[in-house]
């Protein structure tokens, strides 16, 4: 028997073919770090009442005047993130930067009267919104208000990355019990403080890997175990994971799958042997044996 190390847990018993076969996954990858990807956590909004709103009050503001719909963005949170597929919800963000609508001037280094002015000038509605809340925005993290950014801003918004939920991602929960990972490739979705987002190369590839039975077997005691069998997924431990890089070709091959199954997903058809074929894939890709093929099998959580 040979020891694995479980962060934040001690040691993991392995057997020798169980050792046998994550070295052989690990030798062949490199760490995510290395990656031409970047992981970044969801928004922060400091006061979800004000800042998350439902499909009615959305069609109010847009309404009221159709320029208040380019800061009004889909969000998910953690529980709705799924294996390949996201549970659509009545749920918005009301996207405000710090100094909105003056964010992109680097001379701004505290709190606009001028941005906020603006900001009522141009998105009436969403200001007249947000200022039924004014008293406890103001409340946020009193070491930062007044001093860094304006009451109506989110406290979090991502100010060196953000451009980034416009762009192809994967997205997946901070805290989860089933390991769960999504291709968002056009929806730009945005999502809150409990989930991340992976941006880069290779997204296809990536998220097939994360979701396969490869991922689970060799993976998962490198994530920290909590409390009901839930792993916590931080950036800290996903960066050390070492994943064997792909050409673009191999990641095309990936590609048509992944969208195949999260296709059949939105259907709510069975995508169990898509999920299979993608796991033989990558046993290919590994040089897997058919008795270390056997001992991962399909793991399907």
């Amino acid at each position: 028997m040979q020891g694995g190390f479980k962060p934040n847990s001690g040691w993991v018993i392995l057997s020798p073919l169980e050792a046998t076969i994550k070295n052989k996954i690990e030798a062949v990858g490199t760490p995510l770090k290395d990656w031409d990807i970047n992981i970044y956590r969801g928004i922060l909004t400091g006061l979800n009442d004000a800042f998350i709103i439902d499909q009615k009050t959305r069609d109010t503001l847009i309404e009221a005047s159709p320029k208040n719909d380019e800061i009004i963005r889909p969000i998910l949170r953690g529980r709705e993130i799924h294996k390949y597929w996201i549970e659509k919800n009545d749920q918005y963000l009301l996207f405000v930067p710090w100094h909105f609508p003056l964010h992109n001037d680097n001379t701004i280094m505290g709190v606009s009267t001028v941005a906020e002015e603006a900001f009522k000038k141009d998105y009436t509605a969403v200001y007249e919104h947000l200022l039924k809340f004014r008293d406890p925005l103001k409340k946020r993290n009193q070491a930062e208000t007044g001093i860094r950014y304006e009451w109506y801003a989110l406290q979090r918004f991502g100010s060196n990355y953000w451009p980034n939920f416009y762009k192809p991602k994967i997205i997946y929960p901070e805290i989860t019990k089933f390991i769960n990972f999504y291709l968002d490739s056009e929806e730009n979705y945005f999502v809150n403080n409990k989930c991340f987002v992976i941006s880069g190369k290779h997204l296809e590839y990536l998220t097939a890997f994360f979701n396969s039975s490869i991922f689970k077997y060799c993976f998962i005691n490198n994530f920290p175990e909590l409390m009901g069998g839930t792993r916590e997924l931080r950036k800290i431990f996903f960066d050390l994971i070492p994943v064997m890089p792909v050409n673009d070709d191999i990641n095309e091959s990936f590609k048509n799958r992944v969208n195949i199954i999260q296709e059949l997903k939105e259907q709510k058809i069975s995508t169990i042997k898509q999920e299979k074929e993608i796991d033989q894939m990558l046993f290919d890709l590994y040089n897997l044996t058919i008795e270390e093929r056997e001992v991962i099998g399909f793991i399907e959580i």
